[in-house]
């Protein structure tokens, strides 16, 4: 299982209650370019439109930027493969919890792409704080101890 792209800012702004795995529906092009890593979903979230979800504001760079179509926008909203039952279960807990949905990252299973989604509720400013105070102490603490 290779990991293609990470969202490290996600852990930070969000507290992660549950996961989820879902498909994704890319071009080759697309999954040619994700495989050398040429890739972003920092900002990015996930919605539910109907019975559909979908991958809003991730960045997938051409694979070959001279070769590939006119029409090609990196930055397009694409379409999640989950169950009716996984769709349906999402949907209840974003509305009824007011969660949001984040991608963590995108790797491969076998021969396909997957994306870890994350549902999890916004941090607020304190606790963004105690977070940057505990990998400061821990810090210290191992410079210390190699010391």
């Amino acid at each position: 299982m290779a990991v293609y792209v990470q969202n490290r800012s996600a852990n930070f702004e969000y507290d992660i209650l549950e996961k989820f795995e879902a498909g994704l529906a890319l071009l080759g092009s697309e999954v040619k370019s994700l495989r050398l890593g040429k890739a972003s979903i920092t900002g990015a979230y996930a919605t539910i439109k109907g019975n559909e979800a979908f991958l809003i504001g991730a960045e997938i760079s051409p694979y070959q930027p001279k070769n590939t179509p006119k029409n090609y926008d990196p930055g397009r909203t694409r379409q999640l493969l989950l169950t009716r039952e996984e769709i349906k279960e999402l949907t209840g807990k974003i509305r009824k919890t007011g969660l949001t949905l984040v991608p963590i990252r995108i790797y491969s299973k076998g021969r396909t792409v997957k994306l870890e989604l994350g549902l999890g509720r916004k941090k607020k400013k304190f606790d963004k704080r105690e977070a940057i105070k505990r990998r400061e102490t821990s810090r210290e603490i191992e410079r210390s101890l190699k010391k």
